[in-house]
């Protein structure tokens, strides 16, 4: 016959029998970036950057967010993110880019909503395009006024806009060649630790040869040879060399968790060498990683501005480093140096506090240093 025993709240409270759920190593890691004041708020304002790139045409352009011509609805603005994106009938009724002059002359019925800021990020505002708009001045009368409050290039063009625009850039340059080199590091950097012997050996010697390869030397090679270098084989280049910092981390990880008893049951119980590297040893090996990975690509977007800024590679499309250019060779146009070099540096700034504070939320020997 057994007999229930009421046990007061008090005491199970208190009893080590009722345990809380254990927190999870990322949540822990989440935990101690959070309280980082200065990592947060370059998290927030990478974010911030990454919500301006999305929404760059609804902010700035002279391209209608959306409208109504001729009983359809049509989203233009979408032609900033890529020229195909913008639909054809606006090309084949002869628009030529201005929809506020001739939207309401093609079709009285149509209707637009239009972007924040009326200002285009690649031609001049020329008088006409937009009633009570000037033209945008050229030159040194290019001065921030009440239409180009960041003023305009030797061309004309309203700086603002091309910020704005160059985000895009800016965060595709640092995110794309980082992922390549993550792709690549990481795999190579497994495959190391985990067979070791001649696999470690190999790969070790070619590491080293690729740590051996200037970065900037390779760029200014590549963009001799192409007759018709871009942005992309920028960040195909960066992304080849960029990958040896993270394969040592990931090799160094790999080394140490091996030879760890969870990884002695997987085999006991017959797993793949495929399914242990990347289900039970890569997701503890990553937390190290990360930190490169984050350094990099604030590495990638002073690299890409540094070679726009020299006049060397592919000048077309807004970026940050084809107003640092137009500044260069007239020093006396200073909000051409200020607002773009201001923008470089703050987001550069930015990755670094949020590596560090990776570099501290996952490193145990940081933090007790720290204390």
């Amino acid at each position: 016959m057994s007999v229930a025993v009421e046990v007061p709240a008090a005491v199970a409270a208190k009893s080590p029998a009722v345990a809380r759920d254990s927190r999870g190593y990322w949540s822990e890691v989440w935990r101690r970036f959070r309280r980082k004041k200065m990592p947060m708020v370059a998290l927030g304002f990478v974010a911030f950057l990454g919500l301006i790139a999305l929404l760059s045409p609804a902010i700035v352009g002279t391209k209608p967010v959306v409208c109504y011509y001729k009983g359809r609805i049509y989203f233009p603005a979408l032609g900033y993110f890529r020229d195909s994106w913008e639909n054809p009938v606006f090309t084949k009724d002869r628009f030529r880019n201005n929809y506020h002059k001739n939207l309401p002359k093609k079709d009285p019925r149509s209707w637009a909503i239009w972007p924040l800021v009326f200002q285009d990020p690649e031609t001049r505002l020329r008088k006409g395009d937009r009633e009570g708009y000037p033209e945008g001045p050229i030159g040194d009368k290019g001065e921030p006024n009440a239409y180009n409050v960041m003023g305009t290039t030797t061309k004309g063009v309203d700086v603002f806009a091309h910020l704005v625009h160059g985000t895009r850039l800016a965060l595709l340059v640092g995110f794309v060649s980082m992922g390549i080199a993550a792709a690549i590091g990481i795999t190579l950097g497994a495959l190391a630790g985990y067979f070791g012997g001649v696999a470690d050996i190999f790969l070790s010697r070619l590491i080293e040869i690729v740590m051996c390869i200037p970065t900037l030397i390779l760029i200014l090679a590549l963009i001799a040879v192409l007759e018709h270098p871009t942005v992309w084989h920028t960040m195909v280049v960066l992304g080849l060399v960029g990958w040896t910092g993270i394969a040592r981390l990931t090799r160094a990880e790999f080394l140490k968790l091996k030879s760890l008893d969870y990884v002695a049951a997987a085999r006991a119980m017959g797993a793949s060498h495929a399914r242990i590297i990347f289900r039970h040893i890569l997701p503890n090996a990553l937390a190290p990683v990360l930190v490169p990975i984050t350094f990099g690509i604030a590495s990638a977007i002073l690299v890409e501005n540094a070679l726009r800024f020299l006049g060397l590679g592919d000048l077309s499309g807004s970026s940050w480093g084809n107003i640092l250019n137009e500044g260069r060779q007239n020093l006396k146009l200073w909000w051409l140096i200020v607002f773009p070099g201001a923008a470089i540096f703050l987001t550069v700034m930015a990755y670094n506090l949020i590596g560090e504070g990776l570099q501290e939320a996952t490193d145990p020997r940081l933090r007790e240093g720290a204390k």
